[in-house]
């Protein structure tokens, strides 16, 4: 068992079948892509099936392959990107053998997904978008309670002027959304408005200001703040590993300098 672990964990590390993997898996996206277009599809439909049935169980051999190399089952699940793989694998045998459901034929697609977790360089940047999640909930907090505060504010001056767009708090806050999108808020929303109401234009300006480009910003802001954290982490500055070592070293002398004093 020992030997097959240790071939298994040759193979899954090594760069060719990487390689291979991450090329079926662009395949795979070509082949689903091409199945969008009904008329190569009823053509070719029996070719799609195999295609899909093979690059499928070529993809169950590679998660068993891993499965084996992995030192034991519970320290492969263990790994977020491992169960990522082992789900969307094990979802696809659910439609095995030519039995397409709508719902199932699209579920194909996150397949592609699994470039994410092949590829180290979007693995990366999957990691550091997932850190910033703390500092989002914030940060939607924030948006949330400035777009109910608008909200309430358009509902009230603007229900009789454009019912569309403001006639209840969540047509209100759809309305927003697209406002702060600064798509044809302008000339679709705030224009028409301006033209009954000349004061109205305070409303908008002041929303776009603090919504677009100061609440958006500070996505911006923390984004690439964790991107950037992630990069250090990984490939650290000559600066920041011999101050490392230094912190190490430090660490040492203490231990030291505490276990001279219990002696004493």
């Amino acid at each position: 068992m020992q030997e097959v672990r240790k071939k298994c964990l040759l193979i899954a590390n090594h760069p060719y079948f990487t390689n291979f993997i991450i090329g079926l898996i662009l395949l795979n996206a070509v082949i689903i892509g091409l199945e969008t277009y009904s008329g190569v599809y009823s053509s070719y439909k029996n070719w799609f099936i195999a295609a899909d049935q093979i690059l499928l169980w070529i993809f169950t051999v590679e998660i068993l392959i891993r499965m084996f190399a992995s030192r034991s089952l519970t320290s492969f699940f263990k790994e977020p990107w491992n169960l990522f793989d082992f789900i969307i694998v094990a979802s696809g045998h659910l439609f095995i053998g030519g039995h397409y459901v709508t719902v199932l034929r699209i579920l194909r697609v996150l397949r592609v997904l699994r470039a994410i977790s092949i590829i180290p360089s979007l693995r990366k940047m999957v990691n550091a978008l997932l850190m910033t999640i703390p500092s989002m909930g914030t940060i939607m907090l924030l948006l949330g309670i400035f777009f109910y505060i608008y909200g309430v504010i358009g509902t009230t001056l603007f229900k009789s002027i454009a019912p569309e767009y403001f006639g209840t708090l969540h047509s209100s806050l759809l309305t927003l959304f697209q406002v702060v999108t600064l798509e044809s808020w302008a000339s679709g929303v705030m224009r028409p408005i301006l033209a009954e109401d000349p004061t109205s234009w305070w409303f908008f300006v002041t929303f776009i200001l603090i919504g677009t480009f100061v609440i958006f910003n500070l996505f911006v802001g923390v984004v690439v703040t964790n991107v950037e954290e992630a990069n250090q982490a990984e490939n650290p500055s000559p600066t920041d590993v011999k101050l490392r070592e230094v912190q190490n070293e430090l660490k040492e002398i203490k231990q030291m300098i505490k276990e001279s004093q219990t002696n004493k």
